[in-house]
């Protein structure tokens, strides 16, 4: 989840995208939509949008949940070790690359980075579309960090759980430290919801991750989307595409308890 607070904290001005009406989602607003499906923890993921490398308005939410709330911060390429521990003792878990907004080529240095998230035992967050993961393996999986894949990977729904990029997203599964987000379907879906083009993709990394590498997100409040999103409805269609009880579970709380910290001093 995102949120977006342009009031308290004014956007970046040379934000590629900036957040209006109602894509914005306070830390206020946050708390009332998971009071109301019963969600007690959440992962806040900093925005490309409207923040860029501003993380102010995400710690100052992790500040206000006390417990509720670990986040994904979005550093520079050169982030020092200094920065990442703030950020930890902060209640930040991890880095976001997105390679799908910015390209590959924009994180080629981002060897040094990787290094001293794995030795900080944080996760770099990736997303990538189509066939990006397919070039940014090799530096993925020698790099050691632990890494959570956003979105299933983003794949072209017409090529097939077999397309590059989604077979190296399975491939990397085999590592032990990388895990994926059943989430973001209308960022790949080429059918509106409930996107009857995605059970393939999504069967697929539940056989190679396990319900015990899958976590579940929503991604509210929404960016961009293509049509309404509602966050109900969202876990109705996970209910539906995770029919086990068990695995629902361990992808709703035991899997993210774990690999995220909740419940666990800073």
């Amino acid at each position: 989840m995102h949120v977006l607070d342009p009031a308290r904290f004014a956007y970046a001005p040379d934000a590629w995208y900036k957040p209006t009406a109602q894509e914005i989602g306070t830390t206020a607003q946050l708390g009332h939509v998971l009071d109301a499906h019963g969600i007690r923890h959440a992962l806040l993921v900093g925005p490309n949008s409207g923040y860029g490398l501003d993380n102010r308005c995400m710690l100052d939410a992790i500040a206000q949940g006390a417990g509720r709330y670990k986040g994904v911060a979005v550093v520079r390429n050169d982030a020092g070790l200094a920065e990442l521990q703030e950020l930890k003792a902060q209640g930040v878990v991890g880095i976001a690359f997105n390679a799908s907004l910015l390209g590959v080529d924009y994180y080629r240095d981002i060897g040094p980075l990787l290094q001293r998230l794995r030795d900080l035992g944080m996760w770099a967050q990736v997303q990538v579309k189509a066939d990006q993961l397919a070039s940014m393996r090799g530096l993925l999986r020698d790099s050691g960090a632990r890494l959570l894949f956003d979105h299933a990977g983003r794949p072209e729904p017409a090529a097939g759980v077999g397309q590059a990029g989604f077979a190296a997203l399975l491939e990397l599964a085999e590592t032990g430290r990388a895990c994926a987000k059943l989430s973001g379907y209308a960022k790949y879906s080429a059918l509106p919801h409930p996107h009857p083009d995605i059970p393939a993709y999504v069967n697929a990394l539940l056989a190679a991750y396990t319900p015990d590498k899958l976590v579940w997100a929503s991604d509210w409040p929404f960016l961009l989307a293509p049509a309404r999103i509602d966050y109900g409805p969202l876990l109705t269609l996970f209910e539906r595409l995770v029919p086990d009880p068990a695995a629902r579970h361990a992808i709703l709380w035991e899997t993210p308890r774990r690999l995220f910290g909740f419940g666990a001093p800073r």
